[in-house]
């Protein structure tokens, strides 16, 4: 299935893109290597999809043949010849684990990047405008503009707290990071500090500060939960979380696909067997149409609770989780008829 759907996948992409690659001259090269970050992209997020289609080619090929009918009829139980195919789940599972887990976020790095720096070379990927966040415990930023290419910003405010108390404020109309020396230059750095109920005022027309943050760290790109392996996405997240970052429910909905995708596996398995497992009248086409359908219903949920999660305050838990729960009960549904 995947050797069937991946170069159809490959091909209606290219048709769509050939024409801004030719625009921008993208070298041959860094289009293979975009279209191998594509396979691997794509075949992660619908793997559960193709097993499942292939299951009921598969399965149904035998019940056609009247395969499985002989093979109850023996006296060997359902759940026994379910076996198999929850073996063979395992095995799929783990491989989409390890997948999830350390291979799709290098190719969705290398999938997001190639995309953003020659297909939508206008779009912003991360906020620039009105950036405030949280550095620590203790230290708060503000820039009304930020400018990535040259990173850069304008109207910075630099807030240091001790408890409830603020201790010093700094101000300048411009900061730029200067990656030679890795300091931060401040024009029209003005510095106020707070001593006992004394204010001092330190002035500088440039100064050179160093600072405990990276200036690009402040505004992550909206796709960087999908290019971190597990390990880094749970520090990234700890890390926006106490920056107050507004994308949490965008990040932990990337992390918690990692473990509900294959589970899924499992569910949309034994939804297959159950289904395509009876002969039919329409034969392999109707089980596959009916099959088809199940996806298409099962997609739609992920999609529409993930966005409601990214967009609002539903709990990401719930938005991943929902639609393996609703087709793990049609699963042992369709699993107590099949036996029956």
């Amino acid at each position: 299935m995947l050797l069937l759907f991946v170069p159809i996948g490959i091909t209606v992409d290219l048709a769509e893109k050939v024409g801004k690659m030719l625009e921008n001259n993208v070298p041959f090269g860094e289009i293979a290597v975009y279209y191998l970050n594509f396979t691997v992209y794509f075949a992660n997020l619908l793997f559960p999809l193709f097993l499942f289609l292939s299951v009921i080619w598969f399965t149904s090929k035998l019940a056609n043949n009247t395969e499985i009918v002989a093979f109850l009829s023996s006296g060997v139980s359902f759940s026994r010849f379910l076996r198999p195919y929850m073996i063979g789940a395992s095995i799929v599972a783990a491989f989409a684990l390890f997948l999830g887990m350390y291979l799709a976020p290098i190719a969705s790095q290398g999938f997001n990047e190639f995309k953003f720096k020659y297909l939508k070379k206008n779009k912003s990927v991360q906020k620039t405008r009105d950036v405030y966040q949280q550095i620590n415990d203790n230290d708060y930023i503000y820039v009304s503009s930020f400018i990535p290419k040259t990173q850069s910003g304008i109207n910075f405010t630099y807030e240091h707290f001790e408890g409830n108390e603020l201790k010093y404020k700094i101000f300048a109309d411009n900061i730029r990071y200067m990656e030679k020396d890795s300091l931060y230059r401040l024009t029209t750095y003005v510095k106020r500090s707070f001593e006992n109920g004394i204010e001092t005022v330190e002035k500088d027309n440039r100064k050179l500060v160093n600072f405990p943050f990276e200036l690009e760290d402040l505004t992550p790109v909206e796709y960087a939960a999908e290019t971190k392996s597990y390990g880094d996405l749970l520090r990234f997240i700890a890390a926006e979380k106490r920056r107050g970052s507004p994308n949490i429910g965008r990040y932990e909905v990337v992390k918690l696909k990692k473990w509900s995708l294959p589970v899924s596996i499992f569910i949309l398995t034994i939804i297959a067997v159950a289904v395509s497992s009876v002969k039919r009248r329409g034969g392999m086409g109707v089980n596959l149409a009916f099959g088809i359908a199940i996806a298409m219903i099962y997609v739609f949920f992920d999609k529409i609770f993930g966005v409601m999660a990214e967009q609002s305050n539903f709990p990401a838990m719930v938005a991943v989780w929902f639609p393996n729960v609703i087709f793990g009960i049609l699963a042992i549904y369709l699993l107590q008829n099949a036996k029956r």
